[in-house]
């Protein structure tokens, strides 16, 4: 299921769960009403757990695919935010199960947020330089 290049929507992959994570209420409402995630991806991505890992999401601020795609595989990520203060992007870890444990997501989930935070701060400031 994974190989270079591949995509997935909103709300299936650490990247999708972060960009979800932080649109309007109204944008993720309409989302899930129309996407049934489950047919393609499992009851792993059924409308409340992808709530919930939305909601975890916004709590720390940066979201965690725990292995629903790919058995043990895991990947987390951070939103990039563009003109707006609205989701363009995301930054992204993957790895394998056992190197991004509970102990080493606080500090891994720190240092995406603070490069995506970086890169939003750049891609503002360009846009604002490209407006002048």
């Amino acid at each position: 299921m994974l190989y270079e290049g591949v995509r997935f929507p909103l709300g299936v992959v650490s990247a999708g769960i972060a960009v979800l994570a932080f649109l309007p209420d109204r944008e993720i409402d309409q989302f899930l009403a129309t996407h049934d995630l489950t047919e393609t991806y499992g009851q792993t991505h059924a409308e409340p757990e992808i709530r919930r890992r939305l909601e975890k999401t916004r709590q720390c601020g940066w979201s965690l695919n725990a292995g629903h795609i790919v058995p043990g595989s895991w990947g987390m990520a951070a939103t990039v935010f563009g003109p707006g203060e609205r989701p363009v992007g995301a930054l992204t870890l993957t790895g394998i199960e056992t190197r991004m444990g509970a102990e080493r997501q606080p500090a891994l989930g720190a240092l995406l947020l603070k490069s995506a935070h970086t890169l939003s701060s750049e891609l503002q400031r360009s846009r604002k330089m490209k407006e002048r």
